[in-house]
């Protein structure tokens, strides 16, 4: 079990947490940039040692800034999961560079392989899946390889509306996670209404996909804040839950929380234990600092080992 380590502050008159939510929280992961991790001097008095966490590469990011940020985190305690955008790859020699900073500097063993935000490719490849050909990362002895799923469909690979491209790469990446050595799973963008989300996870499990899914969850953030980053990040149906609130008048001005679609998750996973989503991934779109204390507040006050 990895170790709690981190300083317990006063959070106010903050209510026992639910049972069901604080289980289902437990082994949770967390998303940062270089630039925002800068910003957070230990993040040990912010998670549990041992909580996971994913550094996303934004293009333009020099790989030095990155494996840095990977390096600190780990040296604290943090399992890091790098990503690597395949449209921002130039070739197998770059990835290959990446690769070997990542470990060599940086003792890294876990990898999130996706496609990445940009349009049009800057070098050889455009998908995950070309990554995972490579067999660099297979060599290299990853001993975690996620990969990108998407509950509420990708019009960049579906153009249609349709869910056809998705879910053959998905069926792909099963029958890749079946010949690997490395464990794998399925973090996801994020969404806000629970009742799609299991559908969708249900969905892929009925068509032969049972990688592991680490559910994508917006952590608190000012509703304009939020709708801005959905908005940008092509977030399908459930944008109209931020919608609605924003004609709230009586809560427009406060700011979200995923309490909602946490709890009705949660609940569904006591129902139904053998739900296929295992993980809660917070994207923290109001800054680390709260989704940390949300967290805490909520249960998520503890890490178990990173084995799935």
């Amino acid at each position: 079990m990895a170790l709690l380590n981190f300083k317990k502050r006063d959070l106010g008159g903050v209510e026992p947490a639910k049972a069901h939510v604080e289980a289902f929280l437990q082994g949770y992961s967390i998303e940062v940039m270089p630039r925002t991790a800068a910003k957070i001097e230990d993040f040990r008095d912010l998670l549990p040692v041992g909580t996971r966490v994913y550094i996303a590469h934004i293009d333009g990011t020099p790989i030095e800034e990155m494996v840095s940020t990977a390096k600190r985190l780990n040296n604290q305690g943090f399992p890091v999961m790098p990503h690597f955008p395949a449209r921002i790859i130039q070739d197998k020699s770059t990835l290959a560079d990446w690769v070997e900073r990542y470990q060599g500097e940086a003792d890294v063993k876990q990898a999130l392989l996706l496609a990445g935000g940009v349009k049009t490719p800057l070098g050889d490849f455009e998908s995950s899946m070309q990554l995972l050909e490579t067999g660099l990362f297979d060599k290299a002895g990853f001993t975690h390889l996620n990969v990108a799923g998407h509950p509420e469909g990708n019009k960049d690979i579906d153009p249609d509306g349709s869910d056809k491209n998705v879910l053959e790469a998905l069926l792909w990446k099963q029958k890749f996670s079946e010949r690997t050595d490395a464990k794998m799973a399925l973090a996801t963008q994020f969404a806000f209404e629970a009742d799609p989300i299991i559908e969708w996870a249900d969905a892929i499990r009925a068509a032969g996909v049972d990688i592991p899914i680490h559910i994508g969850i917006a952590g608190p953030a000012k509703l304009q804040t939020l709708i801005k980053f959905a908005i940008a990040c092509g977030v399908g149906p459930s944008l109209k839950v931020l919608q609605k609130r924003a004609m709230d008048v009586t809560k427009l001005l406060l700011p979200y929380e995923p309490t909602d679609v946490i709890e009705k998750l949660a609940a569904h996973k006591v129902a139904n234990p053998d739900f296929n989503i295992t993980n809660v991934h917070f994207f923290p779109l109001g800054g680390i600092k709260a989704n940390a204390n949300w967290a805490i507040k909520n249960g998520g006050a503890s890490a178990k080992p990173v084995n799935s």
